[in-house]
C-alpha cells in the first residue's frame, strides 16, 4: 500500500506536544505496520480523507495526516508518553510498545529514528523516517522510490520515506554500550554519537512513501499579488524538494504560469557555477529555482554575482535549503544588496531566518509556535501580512516620520528664540525662559497636540489596501529624509526668528512684556502648526489641541511671577500676539496649498 494525497486535517485534542513531541513519530509509523503497511505497490489507489479531530498540536503536517489515516483504517493512538505507546487495533486489542531510544530529527540529517520494543513478543525494532534524499541510500535497493518521489513533488506533495531494521537483543546491547558511551565522550561527542547511530542506518527495510498535500491558507494569491503591487520582491526559501517548490510556487501565484522559469542546473564546480551563471544572464524577466546544493556552490565562488543578478528576478524560489542557508540568504541581501529584509515563516526551520531579517513575522500554525514566539510580529494567517504592512506599516511609518520632525521643531524652535535674545544682548547669559515656563512648554502645554500626532492617517485602511502602490512610495524615502530634516530646520528658524524679533519690535516698555509676548505666541504656533500638519483630523486630536490652549490660558492666573497680568489682559497683547503668530504661520499654510495645488501627493489624489 502507498500512501498518497492525505489531506491537511483539522487539529483538535488528544495529543498534548509538551509530552508527545518528535517522537510521536515513531508510534504512528508503527501504527502503519501493525494496519498492514507493508507491502509496497507503485501502483496504490489514493486516499481522500475528510478531516478528524484525532490529533493537537502534533510536531508537523504529515504527522497529523498519519494519525488521521491510521484512525480511519481502525487503528488508533491510545496513549504515549515519554517511555511507551500504546495502540489500539480494529479488533479492539490493545498493543503496546516500549519505547528504548529516540533519535530526533535534525537539519543536517534530514531524518529521525526511534528503537522499540513490543512488550507482548519482546521483538526490538529500529524505525526511521526522513526525506527521499537522506532516506534513498540507507533503504535496501528499490527501482521506483525515486520516480514515485518525483511524481508526487511534481503534484506539489511534501514526502517522507519511512523504513524498518529488526534488531537482535545482542544488536540492540552493543549499540547502546556504544551509543552511551559515545554520549559520555568529552571530544566531538556530537560526531561520534551521530557515527553510532549511523551504523544501524543499513540495508533498512522500506515500509512506505507517504505524500502529504499541504493545502494553501485561504487568500495566499492575491497576499501575494498585493505585495509585488507594493513593490515588494518576495523569495520562498523552503526544505522541499524542487519539483514540489516549483508546483507551490506555480500554485500560489508566486510564479506566474505564464511566466518562465530558469531552474538552476546542479553544478558541483567552479566551472560549472560560473557557466550556470552565463546561462542565467542572458534571461530576462525570468524567475530563478535554485536547489541548496548549487546555492552553496555558488555563493561560494561567485556571491556578489548570484545575488546581483537574483535581485533582478521577479521571483525567487530556494529549495532543499537548510535552516543555516535561509539565514545566509537573508544576511547577503542586507550586506550586497542593501536591502530590507522581511523574514516570514511558520516552523522551527524559520527561527534563524526570522532572527536574521530586519524584521521578522511569524505564522502560528500546525507547525507549532516556535517562530511566532522568536519574531517580532506574530499573526494567524498569511493574509494578515497585506494588513500589517499596507496599512499598520505604513502609518507607522508616516506617523513615526511626522513625529519625530515635529519633536525636533519643537526642541529647535525655542533654541532660535534664545540665540536670537542672546545675541541681541551682547551674548548675555541670561536665559529667555526659566522655570515653569520651560517645563510647561515641553509637557503641559505643548505635548498632548504633538503626540495626537500618532492617529493621522492620510487614506482610510481600506484604502491602502486597494491601493498597494501607495505602499511603494515609501521606498524613496520622502517622508523622513535629509531633504524634510533641512525644511523643518528651516521652518524652526524662521518661526524662531520671527517670534523673537516681532515681540522685540512690539513690546511696550518692559522686558517681562517680551517673555509674555513671545511664550504666547510660541504656544500658539506650535498648536496651529499641529492643526497644520494633520491630514485627517480624528476627534482626539481636536481634544488636545483645545486642552492644551485651555491649560495654558488658565495657567496665566499663575504665572505672575514671569507675566504681567494687568499687560496680558490687555487688547494691545492680544492683537501683538496675534500679528506675530499670523506673520510666523500664515506663509507656511499658504505654501502647503500652493504645493498642494501645483503638486499633489497620490493620497490627496485617492481622496479627493
Amino acid at each position: 500500500m502507498l500512501l498518497k494525497d492525505l489531506i491537511s486535517p483539522t487539529l483538535g485534542g488528544v495529543l498534548d506536544p509538551a509530552r508527545h513531541g518528535h517522537s510521536c513519530r515513531s508510534a504512528l509509523v508503527k501504527a502503519l505496520e501493525a494496519a498492514g503497511v507493508r507491502e509496497l505497490s507503485r501502483h496504490s489507489p489514493v486516499a481522500s480523507l475528510p478531516a478528524k479531530r484525532v490529533a493537537s498540536r502534533l510536531a508537523g503536517l504529515p504527522q497529523v495526516a498519519l494519525v488521521q489515516w491510521t484512525e480511519s483504517v481502525g487503528l488508533t493512538l491510545v496513549r504515549r508518553d515519554l517511555a511507551s505507546v500504546q495502540l489500539r487495533t480494529p479488533s479492539g486489542q490493545i498493543l503496546t510498545y516500549c519505547i528504548l531510544q529516540m533519535f530526533p530529527f535534525t537539519s543536517e540529517s534530514k531524518r529521525m529514528g526511534v528503537i522499540v520494543r513490543d512488550e507482548s513478543t519482546a521483538e526490538i525494532t529500529f524505525y526511521m523516517k526522513g526525506a527521499d534524499v537522506a532516506m534513498s541510500s540507507i533503504v535496501q535497493y528499490n527501482d521506483w522510490l525515486e520516480e514515485e518521489c518525483g511524481n508526487m513533488a511534481r503534484e506539489g506533495l511534501r514526502t517522507l520515506v519511512v523504513a524498518k531494521r529488526a534488531l537482535t537483543e545482542e544488536q540492540y546491547q552493543d549499540f547502546e554500550s556504544r551509543y552511551s558511551q559515545a554520549k559520555l565522550s568529552i571530544h566531538d561527542r556530537a560526531l561520534k554519537v551521530a557515527a553510532v547511530v549511523e551504523s544501524l542506518e543499513r540495508e533498512m527495510e522500506l515500509l512506505c512513501l507517504t505524500g502529504v498535500e499541504d493545502q494553501l491558507q485561504a487568500d495566499v494569491r492575491p497576499t501575494l499579488e498585493m505585495l509585488r503591487n507594493a513593490g515588494i520582491k518576495v523569495w520562498m526559501l523552503t526544505g522541499d524538494k524542487l519539483e514540489t517548490a516549483t508546483c507551490i510556487a506555480k500554485s500560489s501565484h508566486l510564479v506566474s504560469r505564464a511566466q518562465d522559469i530558469h531552474i538552476f542546473r546542479p553544478v558541483t564546480s567552479r566551472g560549472e557555477a560560473h557557466l550556470e551563471l552565463n546561462a542565467f544572464r542572458r534571461k530576462h524577466d525570468c524567475a530563478l529555482v535554485i536547489s541548496g546544493d548549487s546555492l552553496e556552490v555558488c555563493l561560494k565562488y561567485y556571491e556578489h554575482e548570484l545575488v546581483e543578478l537574483a535581485c533582478q528576478c521577479p521571483a525567487v524560489v530556494c529549495c532543499r535549503c537548510s535552516p543555516t542557508q535561509k539565514a545566509h540568504i537573508v544576511k547577503l541581501l542586507q550586506q550586497h544588496a542593501g536591502r530590507r529584509t522581511c523574514a516570514i515563516g511558520d516552523g522551527g526551520n524559520d527561527v534563524s531566518m526570522i532572527q536574521a531579517a530586519d524584521c521578522g513575522i511569524g505564522i502560528e500554525g500546525k507547525e507549532g509556535r516556535q517562530a511566532s514566539l522568536a519574531a517580532d510580529f506574530s499573526i494567524t494567517q498569511f493574509k494578515h501580512i497585506g494588513r500589517l504592512l499596507m496599512v499598520h506599516g505604513r502609518s507607522s511609518y508616516k506617523r513615526s516620520a511626522a513625529l519625530g520632525q515635529f519633536v525636533m521643531h519643537r526642541g529647535l524652535i525655542i533654541s532660535t528664540m534664545q540665540a536670537v535674545f542672546s545675541s541681541v544682548f551682547y551674548f548675555a547669559s541670561v536665559p529667555l525662559y526659566q522655570g515653569f515656563l520651560m517645563v510647561g512648554y515641553a509637557t503641559l502645554y505643548t505635548m498632548f497636540p504633538v503626540f495626537s500626532l500618532v492617529l493621522d492617517q492620510d487614506v482610510k485602511p481600506d484604502m491602502a489596501m486597494l491601493y498597494p502602490e501607495l505602499y511603494k512610495e515609501l521606498t524613496k524615502g520622502r517622508s523622513l529624509s535629509f531633504k524634510t530634516f533641512l525644511v523643518w530646520v528651516l521652518i524652526s528658524i524662521y518661526q524662531g526668528g520671527i517670534l523673537m524679533y516681532g515681540a522685540l519690535l512690539l513690546f511696550e516698555s518692559e522686558f517681562v512684556h517680551v517673555v509674555a509676548i513671545s511664550f504666547t505666541a510660541l504656544i500658539l504656533t506650535e498648536l496651529l502648526m499641529v492643526a497644520l500638519t494633520v491630514r485627517t483630523w480624528h476627534w482626539l486630536m481636536a481634544v488636545a489641541e483645545v486642552l492644551s490652549l485651555g491649560c495654558y490660558v488658565a495657567s496665566l492666573a499663575f504665572l505672575n511671577e514671569y507675566f504681567d497680568v494687568a499687560f496680558i489682559t490687555t487688547v494691545t497683547f492680544v492683537w501683538k500676539v496675534s500679528a506675530i503668530t499670523v506673520v510666523s504661520c500664515l506663509p507656511l499654510y499658504v505654501l502647503k496649498y500652493l504645493k498642494r495645488k501645483l503638486s499633489p501627493p497620490s493620497y490627496s489624489k485617492l481622496t479627493s
